[in-house]
């Protein structure tokens, strides 16, 4: 590739550090000299990643913050901020998009690729359920539903402004044919963590672990009511809008810690039994993450976990999201016998040279 290219790399928001920006952390690694487009930047809690002077925001970001803390209240706006970025003098785009990121503006001889995350599930499959979980009054759902209606319209037409799509999983893949007709490139995300430092180390051990954005789609609330039969330590780290309704659903065995840093989850990671994933993940980066610890997964048998869990060498699945189905899982999880050291090797495969290579390759044959 010609060394004076100019990159840009395009996502949706930059407001927390989960497994879409660990991505894109991982793409600037790549591309130093790449700038940062963003909708939305929390400078606070995003600066230990991505400095200010490489991210450029829309226009929204000058919003009040408890504007954009409640981003859903601007929905109808993000596809008209996205479009007004100005990239008319890159030669290569990268979108790391789960909605709105591939909608950007480019000229006829820049080369747009997308990184996709998934297509948005709240205007695709998981629609109906979303209007459910969100809980929404029943006098503005027709409001909602005119919204989604929009959005979904605006999703499929900015697909087409893609020139390559590189899809995150085979599960990730399969949507994105499914909802765009489009063709895409299977490249896994990359999966690393700091080592865990001694002198933060938790005093618990062999818990179960918990790593995700506390929201009703994560089902967190059935490995809580399973727990709570169970009576098992659970450590739920995460943050998310359900925090208080979860935390007053939990026992006395179930401890919450808020958001980690990577210092401090590694140590979490460090001393777990194993890690739970309730719910259909795309991909999860997560899961592998503890697996990079030796530690084995019980996963809902859905979705992503499909392609790297092995029944009975890194962990177990179970089939239903219900709290028995799980507290099942749980008990195979004790009674099972798992190598640490095969667990290990399992998640290498996910390493940040390997989808450093499979990136450039990729836009080297380009």
């Amino acid at each position: 590739m010609k060394k004076d290219l100019k990159i840009a790399l395009v996502h949706d928001f930059l407001l927390n550090y989960g497994g879409a920006e660990r991505v894109l952390f991982a793409l600037k690694k790549i591309y130093p000299e790449a700038d940062i487009f963003t909708l939305l930047f929390d400078e606070q809690k995003m600066s230990e990643w991505f400095d200010k002077s490489s991210v450029k925001t829309s226009f929204l970001n000058k919003l009040p913050n408890f504007l954009k803390k409640r981003h859903k209240f601007l929905l109808p706006f993000f596809p008209m901020a996205i479009e007004s970025f100005d990239l008319s003098g890159y030669d290569l785009v990268i979108s790391s998009s789960s909605i709105f990121a591939k909608g950007v503006v480019t000229n006829p001889d820049t080369l747009h690729i997308c990184y996709c995350h998934s297509p948005a599930r709240f205007l695709w499959d998981y629609n109906e359920r979303y209007l459910k979980d969100e809980k929404i009054p029943f006098f503005l759902k027709p409001f909602v539903k005119f919204i989604i209606h929009k959005l979904r319209i605006w999703d499929s037409a900015s697909a087409e402004r893609v020139d390559f799509w590189i899809a995150n999983s085979n599960t990730t893949k399969k949507r994105i044919k499914k909802y765009y007709k489009k063709d895409s490139k299977i490249i896994y995300p990359p999966v690393s963590l700091k080592e865990c430092e001694e002198s933060l180390k938790l005093k618990e051990r062999n818990y179960f672990l918990v790593v995700t954005r506390l929201s009703p789609y994560k089902k967190v609330n059935v490995i809580i009511e399973a727990f709570n039969k169970l009576e098992l330590p659970l450590v739920i780290v995460g943050e998310g809008r359900d925090f208080s309704r979860l935390r007053k659903l939990a026992k006395g065995n179930i401890k919450f810690l808020g958001f980690l840093p990577d210092e401090k989850l590694a140590c979490c990671f460090s001393n777990c039994k194993a890690f739970i994933i309730a719910h259909e993940e795309d991909f999860g980066i997560a899961p592998i993450e503890a697996m990079l610890f030796g530690k084995p997964v019980l996963a809902f048998k859905k979705g992503g976990a499909e392609e790297w869990l092995k029944e009975g060498i890194n962990g177990e699945f179970f089939e239903s999201q219900i709290p028995e189905v799980l507290a099942d899982g749980v008990r195979r999880i004790q009674n099972g016998s798992y190598d640490p050291k095969t667990i290990k090797k399992e998640a290498e495969k996910f390493s940040f040279e390997n989808f450093k290579n499979n990136i450039k390759n990729f836009i080297s044959e380009l």
